[in-house]
C-alpha cells in the first residue's frame, strides 16, 4: 500500500461506510469516509492522491452528479462505483464518462479490495504521466525563441546549414543554440531530442 494514497469512501449508508472503513483498516490502507457528495466536495483537494469508492445512488447529489462535478474540475481521481442491481445502466454510463469500474451489491470484500488496488495502481501511473508532462512543459518553456526554433529544426532532421539559412544566422550560432537547448532539455543524443519533440507534439495536439 502507498501511504501517500487515500481511499475516499462516499456513501450515505453508514453501515456501508463503517464496513468499508474496517476493511481498509485491516489492510493498513489510509481512508476517509463521507456521508454525502456535498460533504466530500467541501473537503476536496485536487492535490490529494488515491481513488474514490462512490455509491451511485445518493440523495441530493448522486454519484453520477459528483462524477460530473469532478470532471468539470479536471480531476483524474479513479472512481469505483458501488451499484445495486437496478443501477447497472447508470454504472455503464458512469464508465463511459471515465469511471474505472463498478461493483455490484452485495460484494465480496476481496473483490472490492482487488479493484481498489487496481485503481491505486492506475492513479500512480496517471500521477507519473502528469509529472513527466509538467516537467516537459517546463523544460520547453525554458528555451528561448531561437533555441526552440533550432531544437525543432534539428528534431525534424534538418542539417545545421539548412537551419542557419532558414533563421538567417551562422552555423556556429546554430551549434551554440543546439547545445544550449539540449542542456536545458536534459538530453545528450539526437535520438533523445527527437523523443522530446514527439512528446511535445503529442502534448500540443491533446490540448
Amino acid at each position: 500500500m502507498d501511504r501517500a494514497q487515500t481511499v475516499f469512501v462516499v456513501d450515505d449508508d453508514e453501515g456501508i461506510r463503517d464496513g468499508l472503513g474496517m476493511l481498509l483498516a485491516t489492510v493498513g490502507q489510509p481512508y476517509e469516509a463521507f456521508g454525502s457528495a456535498a460533504e466530500f466536495l467541501e473537503s476536496y483537494d485536487p492535490s490529494r492522491r488515491g481513488c474514490l469508492v462512490l455509491d451511485i445512488r445518493m440523495p441530493r447529489i448522486s454519484g453520477l452528479e459528483l462524477q460530473a462535478q469532478l470532471i468539470e474540475r479536471g480531476s483524474d481521481l479513479p472512481i469505483i462505483f458501488i451499484t445495486g442491481h437496478g443501477d447497472i445502466p447508470m454504472a455503464v454510463e458512469a464508465m463511459r464518462l471515465g469511471a474505472l469500474d463498478f461493483v455490484r451489491k452485495p460484494f465480496r470484500e476481496q473483490d472490492l479490495l482487488d479493484r481498489i488496488n487496481e485503481a491505486l495502481d492506475v492513479e500512480l501511473v496517471r500521477r507519473k504521466r502528469t509529472i513527466e508532462r509538467d516537467d516537459l512543459v517546463e523544460k520547453i518553456a525554458s528555451l528561448t525563441d531561437r533555441e526552440k526554433a533550432v531544437f525543432e529544426g534539428v528534431a525534424d532532421g534538418d542539417m545545421n546549414k539548412v537551419i542557419a539559412f532558414d533563421l538567417g544566422i551562422s552555423e556556429r550560432t546554430v551549434e551554440v543554440h543546439r547545445a544550449n537547448a539540449m542542456k536545458k532539455l536534459g538530453v545528450r543524443t539526437l535520438a533523445e531530442l527527437i523523443r522530446i519533440k514527439i512528446a511535445a507534439d503529442l502534448l500540443e495536439s491533446s490540448d
